[in-house]
């Protein structure tokens, strides 16, 4: 596993644009117009930056997977955040659909526990190497640096799909919450 630097931001982002072109979650909060992919990348642009603050961007070896990774309690504000706070609403979500993400952001985080966690922000693996095992492999090498710091790893998703990949990994869900689509809530106690 290797810890990306500013330098892998346009892998990243490639990455998950590819990895979550249709995905439901991201595209509820995405302005749907002919410029979508790009406001996609936009979004991952964002999350890599703020990972990068408060979390870790990780990349598998062979640069065909990442993950990118929030530790909420490490979180702060700061000009730098509302700085790109401000630059994904112009340039993602538009202000036309502020109030739909923010109603969101706070239904979501209603259902999350107050808790240290590491927060699975987004795992992507090149659709050209899904079902290859280099994504279980970089979930593995998430778990062993959460476990590292006794943190119990979190996340949601919308793709359905995911869930028998995930509760392979050892998550549960622990609520769900209905957005015109379900968003499941998952958990991942530390391993001892």
């Amino acid at each position: 596993m290797i810890k990306a630097t500013s330098r892998d931001k346009q892998l990243v982002t490639d990455l998950l644009v590819k990895s979550f072109e249709d995905n439901q979650s991201v595209n509820y909060i995405i302005h749907q117009d002919k410029n979508r992919l790009k406001r996609i990348h936009a979004l991952m642009a964002y999350s890599f930056e703020i990972c990068q603050m408060s979390g870790e961007v990780v990349l598998s070896d062979d640069n065909r997977a990442c993950a990118l990774i929030l530790y909420p309690h490490k979180k702060r504000t700061s000009f730098k955040s509302i700085y790109l706070d401000i630059k994904l609403v112009l340039q993602s979500i538009g202000l036309p659909g502020l109030l739909k993400v923010l109603k969101r952001e706070a239904l979501i985080k209603k259902k999350q526990p107050k808790e240290e966690m590491a927060y699975l922000w987004f795992i992507g693996v090149d659709p050209l190497y899904q079902q290859s095992g280099v994504g279980s492999w970089l979930l593995q090498q998430v778990f062993v640096e959460a476990g590292k710091k006794k943190l119990p790893v979190y996340l949601e998703t919308s793709t359905l799909r995911n869930l028998p990949w995930y509760k392979r990994f050892g998550f549960q869900i622990y609520d769900e919450l209905n957005l015109g689509y379900t968003l499941y809530f998952l958990k991942r106690l530390p391993s001892n």
